[in-house]
């Protein structure tokens, strides 16, 4: 199915009664809509609610708000759920490759054997970037962090893709999604490849998309480089586990960034500034230097009575998640896939390893734990896995924008398709001085 020429399945939203909101203060009752899409609880739809009532919603953080109607992705974080395009997680992970998985997020559907072979063969032929664009690098600092580099060239990309910058033509949102896709494993190699000082590695249009990015990551021009099918496939689940998560802040900051009709390269920039924080995208990189933290084995009992007594700043990091109050159907996976990669690796005595086993072991059958539901989450298994394939801690982060840009910019896509779509502009609950009159400079004591 090719989205340029029509738009991705949605379900119909409908309309299942009001909610009658009434102001105390005056008696005046408003009824408003109640909404209901495919999956999810029931939405009240407060669009004329300030132009019934003249009052704003305040809900810090948007956790109460829906901002858009999408039909991509779906998460029940109570009953443990993430679905793409209606595809559980789990499904997606065990039969399909990553491309797969981006065919269905920018286009609504698996794609048939034939699809799969073109799409497969368009993202590999988009895999080189200019080579002005190598000449980006050399600007930055040998020790800058690999973020603050891929934030810059992949702002660039508007530079030097005029043919796929006009935000109103299908056929140029597909291509610079295409292009952002498959330009990204090799932006990102590129990044680690200049910190560590090794001359860059061309794509090579025999190798999947994993085994590229390992291979432009890992390989010299001093001898073969082979790639072990057990780790391509590792990072290729990572890729998928990653690929979209919904409304979360670094894609949402996309779909704000496009509200203004800026270029999707730049959308995308945005999108990797947002998951730069530890509290995003970092949360796996925190996860190893928590391990740091504890040092051994022998000092697990003394910080997990740290994580237990609320006074104490020491959290730790890679349990729980704020959307899942289950176990994260993502982690199952990752954690099957961090023991194969071990083992394939023949890592069985690295000391953030059997720190890292224990603190799953407690996690699974403390009572404390099991009681708040603070399972091992993805980034736990996901820094592990990394740590023990070569990749620095300040590349963990990149990975994940490796694997979220088809999110973000199916996420885009979307938006530009919708005809409710309006530029993003939240309100506030102001709490400055009220107004004053102006006092000249010669009288102000």
């Amino acid at each position: 199915m090719d989205s340029s020429k029509g738009p991705c399945w949605h379900g119909e939203v409908k309309s299942v009664g009001t909610v009658t909101v009434t102001d105390d203060t005056t008696g005046k009752s408003v009824k408003l809509p109640l909404l209901e899409g495919t999956e999810g609880p029931r939405v009240i739809d407060i669009r004329k609610l300030y132009a019934e009532t003249g009052y704003f919603t305040f809900d810090p953080g948007f956790t109460s708000t829906g901002s858009c109607e999408s039909a991509i992705t779906y998460i029940d974080g109570d009953q443990g759920i993430l679905l793409h395009r209606g595809y559980a997680i789990q499904d997606l992970a065990e039969h399909c490759d990553y491309l797969e998985v981006c065919h269905l997020l920018l286009n609504g559907e698996l794609p048939n054997p034939q699809q799969k072979e073109e799409f497969s063969r368009t993202i590999t032929y988009h895999t080189m970037v200019h080579e002005q664009l190598a000449k980006f690098y050399s600007g930055f600092r040998r020790d800058a962090h690999p973020m603050a580099v891929m934030c810059g060239v992949t702002g660039a990309l508007s530079a030097f893709y005029h043919d796929s910058t006009d935000i109103f033509d299908p056929k140029q949102r597909m291509i610079a999604a295409h292009r952002l896709v498959a330009k990204m494993p090799t932006m990102s190699a590129m990044a680690y490849k200049y910190s560590v000082g090794q001359p860059f590695m061309y794509p090579r249009n025999d190798l999947s998309y994993a085994e590229n990015f390992l291979y432009m990551t890992f390989g010299t021009p001093c001898e073969p480089y082979k790639v072990d099918p057990i780790l391509s496939r590792a990072m290729d689940k990572i890729f998928i586990l990653h690929a979209d998560h919904e409304q979360n802040a670094s894609t949402s900051t996309v779909r704000l960034a496009g509200s203004s009709h800026a270029n999707p390269f730049a959308c995308i920039a945005s999108g990797i500034a947002a998951l730069w924080g530890p509290a995003h995208g970092g949360a796996n990189e925190a996860v190893l230097n928590m391990l740091d933290q504890i040092g051994s084995v022998d000092r697990i009992p003394e910080f997990i009575k740290r994580a237990k007594d609320k006074n104490d700043p020491f959290r730790l990091m890679g349990f729980g998640h704020r959307v899942y109050k289950n176990y994260d159907p993502r982690a199952k996976i990752m954690r099957q896939t961090c023991y194969e990669v071990l083992d394939v690796l023949g890592i069985k005595d690295e000391p953030h390893l059997a720190i890292a086993m224990e603190l799953e072991k407690i996690a699974l059958e403390d009572e404390y734990f099991v009681e708040r539901k603070l399972y091992p989450n993805v980034d736990f298994y996901s820094g592990i896995i990394l740590k023990a394939m070569g990749f620095p801690t300040s590349m963990f982060t990149v990975l994940f924008a490796l694997a979220r840009t088809v999110g973000w910019i199916s996420q885009w896509k979307e938006m530009m398709e919708d005809p409710q779509q309006k530029i993003g502009r939240p309100r506030q609950l102001y709490t400055g001085r009220p107004g004053r009159a102006f006092v000249p400079l010669n009288k102000r004591g």
